[in-house]
């Protein structure tokens, strides 16, 4: 029996390698992305009938009736991922009112805004939601503060939603990939810093600009990856995809777990007392 998958940001990325897997495995996709051009030419190169393509910024406000109803007139869905999304990098302070809530509109509403339109379905089929969140949702660095928050934003939601869902029979993945090779890369939103943040933003972003190609990870594993948890009977809660992903949440993780335990006498002692 053929699957449904619906796929966000399928033009180009994650969501087109992913999207040309779920096709070459038969599946039938329901293609979400703004540019039409690259739309018709994921059609033009699939089996007659087995791609519908939407043309849809995510953060429209009829993007989830949109959604919801081409679910509807697929006749269900088995397989949602959910990956639009961009990155914006630059100071906390610097970044205004503006860009942060247009990364948060796409980065985090939009993402729900897409749940609430495919999850009735998911659940009528047992099915399987993908969230691509990244390495970012689990760490930060001096100029990621509000793309990592978004992307935690996602993470977290991502991890109630398991809990959530797991007596339907939905089963819900988090993939958090490293660094990759993908239009993300060269695409990216940048807020210049100024004098106060060039030592620590600045020099984030110009040893950032300076990594060679052998830095980036080929993009077909994380996409190799997203196939794999969407099929498996038992598929982990989160995975993180490329060694640098692996290494950089290692040591968050290892810095926190520290850290609690070194205030851990403050936090459970009586109010007042020195460590």
């Amino acid at each position: 029996m053929t699957s449904t998958w619906l796929i966000t940001g399928a033009t180009s990325g994650f969501g087109r390698m992913v999207a040309e897997r779920a096709l070459a495995g038969d599946a039938h996709v329901i293609a979400v992305g703004r540019r039409g051009d690259r739309l018709a030419e994921l059609a033009d190169h699939a089996p007659q009938g087995r791609v519908t393509t939407i043309r849809l910024d995510i953060t429209e406000p009829v993007a989830e009736q949109v959604i919801a109803d081409a679910v509807r007139t697929a006749g269900g869905l088995d397989v949602l991922v959910n990956n639009a999304g961009y990155g914006l990098f630059g100071s906390v302070e610097q970044i205004d009112a503006d860009q942060a809530r247009a990364l948060f509109d796409t980065n985090v509403l939009a993402n729900f805004a897409v749940l609430r339109a495919t999850l009735p379905a998911l659940r009528a089929s047992r099915g399987r939601v993908v969230q691509i969140s990244s390495v970012n949702g689990q760490c930060a660095w001096a100029s990621s503060g509000l793309y990592s928050a978004s992307k935690a934003a996602v993470d977290l939601a991502g991890e109630a939603l398991a809990r959530e869902l797991a007596p339907t029979g939905v089963r819900v993945s988090i993939v958090e990939p490293g660094i990759f090779a993908t239009e993300f890369a060269t695409s990216l939103h940048v807020v210049l810093p100024d004098d106060v943040y060039a030592p620590t933003v600045g020099k984030f972003l110009a040893d950032f600009s300076a990594l060679p190609p052998s830095a980036y990870g080929n993009a077909e594993k994380v996409a190799d990856a997203i196939m794999t948890v969407a099929t498996m009977e038992e598929p982990p809660l989160r995975l993180a995809v490329g060694a640098d992903a692996v290494e950089r949440i290692r040591e968050s993780l290892r810095a926190r777990l520290a850290e609690l335990e070194r205030w851990e006498s403050f936090s459970t002692g009586p109010v007042g007392r020195t460590v």
